[in-house]
C-alpha cells in the first residue's frame, strides 16, 4: 500500500470515527477512569490580537521547539481598506485540545492521549513510533514530527513546563495585548467561562464532532470562521 493510500484510508476511518461517535477506548477502561475535575481550554481574542508573534517566540522558547516547526502559528490575513489606513485580521492556529480527539482514537500505541486530569490532548513521545496516523487524521492540520525526538508533537497548553510549575501557557503570559484568556470550563467562576457568556465566539470545524476547545471572538461581529 502507497503511502498516499494509506494517509486517505486513515483519514477516511478517522472521518467515520468522527460521524458515528465512536470513541475507541483501551480494554478495562472505566468510566470513573475518564472523568475530569478540570477542562482546559483557550479564548483567542482576535478584535485584541496585533499580530505581535510574542506568543509564537514565548511558547518555542519555553518548550524548547526546534526551527522549521512550530506549535503555534498566528496568520495575518490578506489587508483590506485603503493605506495608511489599512488594516489586518490574525488566526490562532494551534491545537484545539478536541473533547472527541481523532489523533487519540488512531494512535495504535496509546502515545496520543487525553489526559485525565486536565481534559488537555498530548503526546507521550517515549511510545510514539512516528507513524503518523494522528497528523493524517487530525482536521486541523496542527501536529508535526518532531524534528529530534521523531515523534509526533503540537501545543499542549504548556503542560510539562508552565502549567507543571503552576504557571500560564506561555503564549498568554507574553501577549502584550491580554488577547488570550486560559483556563477551567468546569469552573463557572473562571475568567474563561466568564467570557464565553458574555463574548460573542465561535469554534473551528465543529461540524465534524470533535468538540474543540479552543474559542475564537471575531474579528468582525458577526463574521464566524468555519
Amino acid at each position: 500500500m502507497t503511502a498516499c493510500s494509506r494517509r486517505n484510508f486513515v483519514s477516511g476511518m478517522g472521518a467515520l470515527i468522527l460521524m458515528t461517535g465512536t470513541t475507541i477506548k483501551s480494554v478495562g477502561q472505566t468510566a470513573s477512569e475518564t472523568k475530569k475535575t478540570i477542562r482546559y481550554a483557550m479564548l483567542h481574542d482576535e478584535t485584541a490580537c496585533i499580530g505581535c508573534t510574542a506568543c509564537m517566540e514565548a511558547c518555542r522558547e519555553t518548550n524548547q521547539v526546534p526551527e522549521g516547526v512550530s506549535r503555534l502559528e498566528i496568520i495575518r490575513s490578506e489587508p483590506y481598506g485603503e493605506f495608511p489606513n489599512a488594516e489586518y485580521e490574525f488566526f490562532r492556529h494551534s491545537c484545539q485540545h478536541c473533547h472527541n480527539a481523532p489523533c487519540v482514537h488512531v494512535c495504535p500505541t496509546g502515545a496520543s492521549f487525553v489526559d485525565k486530569e486536565t481534559g488537555i490532548v498530548d503526546v507521550n513521545k517515549d511510545l510514539c513510533v512516528g507513524c503518523q496516523y494522528c497528523i493524517a487524521v487530525c482536521p486541523y492540520r496542527v501536529r508535526f514530527i518532531h524534528p529530534v525526538y521523531k515523534s509526533a508533537d503540537k501545543c499542549n497548553f504548556c503542560r510539562d513546563t508552565n502549567l507543571a510549575k503552576g504557571k500560564l501557557p506561555a503564549c498568554v503570559e507574553s501577549c502584550p495585548t491580554n488577547a488570550l484568556t486560559f483556563g477551567d470550563l468546569n469552573d463557572p467562576n473562571s475568567d474563561i467561562s466568564q467570557k464565553l457568556k458574555q463574548q460573542q465566539v465561535y469554534r473551528t470545524k465543529v461540524e465534524l464532532g470533535t468538540d474543540p476547545q479552543l474559542y475564537h471572538v471575531p474579528a468582525k461581529r458577526g463574521e464566524l470562521r468555519r
